[in-house]
């Protein structure tokens, strides 16, 4: 059993701002105002006491700021406080560096574990890597949602264990946006780990659109960063290859996809989210393929855009928690 603690502003008009633009926005009935405000995410993770939401309210109206929305999570027995807030600010009266400054006297007021804050219309976008295999709906996908602006990152180079030659539908697509493709030939004693390396290096994270390698531990441990995959299964269930024929043949009645963290064991990582989708008697081994990429290219974007957005926080050894 869990705690989950809501916050709200009590302004009517702010429901459902997740869907909108926040790079200038006015507050209603404060003439003093700057005409023009900034929208912020704050996230924040520390041992639970009393008076954390105070003080972090507190924080934000010091400095003019308006809080729109906030979610605080506390399972119960754990003494464990996550916060995910969301608030409107005046970049004049409180300057972006400064506002890092505050939280960081917050996070040494409460020994936080972790203290984010990022201001989109200010903060560069993250930088990400794509990895990818043969397959390219996952790719697909994320490409035609970055042309969109659906998903805020600058994808600086596309990496694949396979060839694609110069008429490909994806390669005009990555000469046309100047996004690098590099192709790097992969057997079972070379996964080209070491080149992987030298190509990410200035990346924030790195995003697996349906990489059919395994990447080592040491891997992992020398990019120390976070890696989200995209699994065509319903994890725990169906690990390692050809999940869908795995769930062929156990004759399931629902499919699905699964994104997750990257960690040393297989398929085992920490899941972002998942989707599902129904199944008959009536399927075959191909419309279970089918189905099953749309609901991948589905699972991977949210995860991308949720991770964005500062939605997911890591939970216990294995879990997340996602606002």
């Amino acid at each position: 059993m869990t705690f989950t603690r809501r916050v709200s502003s009590c302004f009517s008009q702010f429901l459902g701002f997740a869907n909108r633009s926040f790079n200038s926005y006015k507050l209603p009935g404060d003439p003093s105002s700057s005409p023009s405000l900034t929208y912020g995410i704050h996230i924040f993770h520390c041992p639970d006491e009393v008076g954390i939401v105070a003080k972090l309210s507190e924080r934000i109206a010091s400095r003019g700021g308006n809080i729109l929305g906030a979610d605080v999570f506390v399972p119960q027995n754990k003494n464990v406080f996550y916060s995910r807030s969301e608030f409107v600010f005046d970049p004049v009266r409180w300057p972006r560096k400064q506002m890092d400054e505050y939280f960081l006297k917050l996070s040494n007021m409460f020994s936080a574990i972790r203290s984010v804050a990022r201001v989109p219309a200010l903060d560069p976008k993250f930088k990400i890597a794509v990895l990818a295999s043969k397959q390219d709906h996952c790719l697909v996908d994320l490409l035609y949602g970055w042309q969109e602006g659906r998903l805020p990152v600058d994808i600086t180079c596309v990496i694949s264990n396979h060839h694609r030659g110069p008429n490909n539908n994806v390669m005009h697509f990555l000469e046309r946006n100047g996004i690098p493709y590099h192709y790097l030939h992969t057997t079972e004693g070379n996964k080209r780990e070491r080149e992987i390396l030298e190509l990410v290096l200035n990346t924030d994270f790195l995003v697996l659109a349906r990489y059919m390698q395994v990447l080592s531990g040491q891997f992992l441990r020398t990019y120390g960063k976070d890696v989200i995959n995209i699994h065509h299964g319903l994890l725990p269930s169906f690990k390692g290859g050809n999940p869908c024929k795995q769930a062929f043949d156990a004759g399931v009645k629902l499919i699905g996809a699964t994104s997750h963290f990257v960690t040393e064991e297989l398929d085992s990582g920490p899941i972002i989210e998942q989707m599902v989708e129904r199944v008959s008697h009536r399927d075959n081994l191909q419309s279970f393929v089918q189905k099953s990429e749309n609901l991948e290219k589905q699972c991977l974007a949210k995860a991308l855009r949720w991770y964005c957005e500062l939605r997911v926080l890591p939970y216990e050894e294995n879990r997340t928690v996602v606002f």
